[in-house]
């Protein structure tokens, strides 16, 4: 039987912590044997959070106990150096000095940005670390990067985050040889800001990648690409403005369906197709936004995550260490360069 892969947990980061981080562990170590969850936080709160599932592996769950947490709202610097037996600290030095594969949480995004670049540290050669979500289109995924960690990019690092995206979505979600497309107001090459423009040939001259050109943001949710590169800015604009839309798009579907007695049993006969529809648009069933370009697996979700999303981060993570992301990434950019 293979090693199983050893996830940290941030039990007290989030909104619903930790009554959902601890729910979506237990629900991931039902569902699959190789993997461990190291929750960190407060072992109090979490073995009476834990006390609500008395049939769950107990060999899959292990507790670190920590005594302070870093708030949403506090600055992730200072926060990162002062508060060193916090949640996140702690999970993160796990993943420093080999303890754990990979560290998951739904707290601070500056600190898990701050820390993962501090503590974990990147692979070398690689200039800034991306935040890439998967997100939904019309026959699968698509990966955004970068969503929120590096808001004043340079061409250079836009090369970096177009390989490291390949390499995720050909690896970990199975599309060979991705299509990568960079953010654009126009299909033409002359068109675009500064960043666009310099980074626009860079991009069509990188041998490792299969650049079909821009794409404008219309086109993101058809699938035109597998791969969507942009600084962190727009990636984090297109983000919050895809969430929102799907959010308000399933909920005003909902209320048509239950809008009278017509529709309601229209509703009753396209329930299962329905569902499923809804359930594929739905941004918690693809798991968080991996820090890539580290020296151990860091996955952020977002700071309101229920379950199902903290279950999908942690299957993420397994799929992440067992197809070797970070062997990859160093022997296909830092090799090849």
């Amino acid at each position: 039987m293979s090693e199983k892969v050893r996830i940290v947990l941030d039990a007290m980061g989030g909104d619903n912590a930790p009554g959902e981080q601890i729910k979506g562990a237990v629900e991931a170590i039902k569902e699959r044997k190789d993997i461990v969850v190291i929750l960190t936080g407060d072992q109090e709160k979490i073995k009476s959070e834990l006390s609500k599932y008395p049939d769950y592996p107990k060999d899959q769950i292990e507790i670190v106990h920590t005594t302070e947490v870093i708030a949403m709202a506090e600055p992730p610097v200072i926060a990162i150096k002062k508060k060193k037996d916090s949640s996140i600290v702690v999970g993160l030095n796990m993943v420093r000095h080999g303890e754990a594969d990979a560290f998951v949480s739904s707290g601070s995004t500056g600190a898990v940005l701050v820390g993962g670049q501090g503590i974990v540290g990147r692979i070398k050669g690689i200039q800034r670390p991306p935040l890439a979500p998967l997100i939904p289109t019309k026959d699968g995924v698509s990966l955004l990067i970068d969503c929120g960690a590096n808001v004043d990019a340079r061409p250079s690092h836009l090369v970096q985050f177009a390989q490291m995206g390949s390499i995720y979505m050909e690896n970990v979600v199975g599309v060979k040889n991705p299509k990568v497309a960079i953010v654009n107001i126009g299909a033409e090459e002359e068109k675009g800001n500064a960043l666009v423009k310099e980074t626009f040939p860079l991009l069509k001259e990188c041998k490792d990648i299969n650049f079909i050109g821009s794409i404008e943001a219309r086109e993101i949710p058809s699938g035109y690409a597998d791969v969507i590169v942009c600084e962190a800015f727009t990636g984090n604009v297109i983000l919050k403005l895809y969430e929102g839309l799907g959010n308000t798009l399933i909920s005003k579907i909902k209320g048509s369906m239950m809008s009278s007695l017509k529709t309601k049993i229209g509703a009753l006969l396209i329930k299962k197709e329905l569902k499923n529809t809804l359930k594929s648009f739905d941004a918690s069933e693809h798991g968080g936004a991996p820090l890539l370009g580290l020296k151990g697996l860091v996955v952020k979700t977002h700071g309101s995550a229920k379950a199902i999303e903290v279950k999908h981060a942690i299957f993420q993570c397994v799929q992440f260490k067992q197809q070797r992301i970070n062997e990859l990434i160093e022997e296909k950019i830092i090799i090849e360069k």
